[in-house]
C-alpha cells in the first residue's frame, strides 16, 4: 500500500530523514520507534506533504504521492492524526469529527462512520455537544482519532498518540486502536515512543535514528534485538 524508498527530506537545505525506505502492506500495523529528533514527525509530515522531499520516492496504493498535491492527499485515503492532537479547540465534538469528513469517501459514509466512531469512544457521544477545547487530554487524543476515521482512511497514521497522557489512558488509546483494527483491518503506521506498546501490537517496526532505519523486522524480532532491548525496554 506505501511505499517509501530512498526518501530524503528536512527543512530548508537541511535534511532530517536520510535515504530512508519502509513498507506498509494492506491491513498490517507498522510502528516507527526512536528517540526525539529521529526524525519520526517528519516522515508523517513528508506523507502528508506538509514536508517537501529532497529526493527519493514515496508510492501510495501504487500512485506517486509526491506527484499529489499536498491537499488531495487525504482523499487517496490517507489520515494523519498528528502529535499534540491539534484538535479545534473553538468547535464542539461532533463539529470537530465532521470536520474529518471532507473527503469524497468520508461524505459519502458519513452517517455510518459517525454511529462507528460513537459505538468505539462512547465518550465521544456523550460529548458530542461540548467544546474540545474542555476536554481531558485523553478525550482530545479520541476526538482526534474519531475526526481521522471519519475521513474513511485505508491508511492511519498516528503520530505519538500517548504523549501527555497518564499510562492508562495511553493503554485504554492503544487498546481502541486495537478493536478498531480488528472491527476494520484498517491499514496503522504508528509513530511512538512507548517502545513496548509499539512494538507489542506491530506486525513490523522500524526503528530510526538519527534520520535513517538502523533496525526492521517483526516486532518479536526488534523485542528480542539487544540493541532495542538496552536502548528502549530498559533491560
Amino acid at each position: 500500500m506505501l511505499e517509501i524508498r530512498n526518501f530524503v527530506a528536512g527543512y530548508s537545505d537541511v535534511a532530517v530523514l536520510h535515504e530512508v525506505s519502509l513498507t506498509v502492506e494492506a491491513g498490517q500495523f507498522i510502528s516507527i520507534v526512536g528517540p526525539n529528533g529521529a526524525g519520526k514527525s517528519t516522515l508523517f509530515k513528508a506523507i502528508s506533504g506538509i514536508v517537501a522531499p529532497m529526493s527519493g520516492e514515496i508510492r501510495f496504493a501504487g500512485e506517486d504521492l509526491l506527484k499529489v498535491p499536498p491537499s488531495r492527499r487525504a482523499h487517496l485515503g490517507i489520515a494523519h492524526v498528528p502529535e499534540g492532537r491539534q484538535v479545534f479547540t473553538s468547535l464542539s465534538v461532533l463539529e470537530n469529527l465532521e470536520m474529518g469528513a471532507y473527503t469524497r469517501e468520508g461524505r459519502r459514509d458519513w452517517k455510518q462512520n459517525l454511529e462507528r466512531i460513537f459505538a468505539w469512544l462512547p465518550v465521544l457521544k456523550q460529548r458530542r455537544g461540548q467544546l474540545a477545547g474542555t476536554l481531558s487530554g485523553g478525550e482530545q487524543q479520541m476526538v482526534a482519532i474519531g475526526r481521522g476515521l471519519a475521513s474513511s482512511p485505508k491508511l492511519l497514521m498516528l503520530d505519538e498518540p500517548s504523549m501527555g497522557l497518564a499510562p492508562a489512558i495511553a493503554d485504554f488509546v492503544f487498546d481502541k486502536l486495537m478493536e478498531i483494527r480488528r472491527d476494520t483491518g484498517l491499514t496503522l503506521l504508528l509513530v511512538e515512543q512507548r517502545v513496548a506498546e509499539a512494538l507489542q501490537f506491530a506486525d513490523r517496526g522500524y526503528v530510526l535514528e538519527t534520520g535513517r532505519v538502523v533496525l526492521e523486522g517483526s516486532s518479536e524480532t526488534l523485542k528480542a534485538d539487544d540493541r532495542v532491548r538496552r536502548a528502549y525496554l530498559g533491560m
